[in-house]
């Protein structure tokens, strides 16, 4: 069986639509990748790709990619409500099929590596990739974002795990890591209060003691005047998205706010859909395995 690597790029550009079709040309390109999803937000001046394939096409399609982005986003210009601290500003690789975690940390190696070597990026390994503990957490690695990069990487925990202790000058720094399946998931609130959604994001993530596999930050959507909690749920099978929907919902009322949507950003597994639908639902004696009728025509 054929192994296969899922790779999840993540841009510093939203706004402009000639680089992101040229990110996209440049994705499906690689023979032997596929191009599964990409989305793009002018607010958060991101976009995030999406792509599969085996432990040798996905490496070229990484390195492409973080080629291209280093060539035509200029960190010195960028603008954004998303942190970020490079133009290819994470890279991560999960294992899908047939492929073990240890062995995407030795594609993430090579990737950074020769990312550093042609093309003069620094990069951070991070989580399952991380060499330092206090490289686990993405957050900590960002902190600083581009802006503070260049003097973070004279401190001395914070020598890059490839390249020397200074920025590229306008690719800034990339984190390159290994990480289980995570969704991003975004809840717009029917206010233009931004401290409202900080307080709503500070209660539910971890790091500030809310829920451990919860990571959220206040944005504000200027092109739609609203404010948005966006979320990163990093373990599903734990943490449900329903439970942290309704967490939200509990503490905007508080203010007065009410949930006027919610986004799914890149692909989720299907089962953390169904589990919200579950809930919702009110479903009883419910079993995935059985009463999903993609399961039994996928086998």
């Amino acid at each position: 069986m054929a192994k296969i690597v899922e790779c999840i790029p993540n841009f510093s550009e939203g706004r402009n639509q000639a680089v992101i079709d040229g990110l996209v040309a440049t994705a499906k390109s690689i023979p032997g990748v596929t191009l599964l999803d990409y989305s793009s937000d002018a607010s958060h001046n991101r976009s995030v790709f999406t792509l599969v394939g085996d432990e040798e096409t996905i490496q070229e399609a990484a390195f492409q990619l973080v080629k291209y982005a280093s060539e035509n986003i200029d960190m010195t210009k960028h603008e954004g409500e998303h942190p970020r601290m490079g133009a290819t500003d994470v890279c991560p690789f999960v294992p899908v099929k047939d492929i073990t975690t240890d062995e995407c940390v030795e594609i993430a190696n090579k990737v950074a590596e020769r990312i550093n070597r042609e093309l003069g990026i620094p990069i951070f390994l991070y989580e399952d990739a991380a060499t330092r503990p206090e490289r686990t957490n993405l957050a900590k690695v960002r902190k600083g974002q581009f802006e503070g990069m260049p003097e973070k990487l004279l401190e001395e925990d914070w020598k890059p795990d490839y390249g020397e202790r200074k920025i590229h000058p306008t690719a800034g720094v990339t984190a390159v890591g290994v990480r289980m399946p995570l969704v991003a998931f975004n809840v717009n609130l029917d206010t233009d209060d931004l401290e409202i959604a900080n307080n709503i994001s500070k209660i539910i993530r971890g790091s500030s003691g809310g829920y451990k596999y919860c990571k959220a930050i206040g944005v504000m959507l200027e092109d739609r005047n609203i404010a948005q909690v966006s979320i990163n749920m990093v373990n599903l099978e734990k943490f449900p998205l329903y439970r942290v929907v309704e967490t939200v919902r509990f503490e905007a009322q508080r203010y007065g706010v009410r949930i006027i949507g919610t986004e799914l950003i890149g692909l989720a597994p299907a089962k953390a859909l169904i589990d919200s639908a579950e809930y919702y639902l009110q479903l009883e004696d419910f079993d995935y395995s059985k009463q999903v009728l993609e399961n039994h025509l996928l086998g």
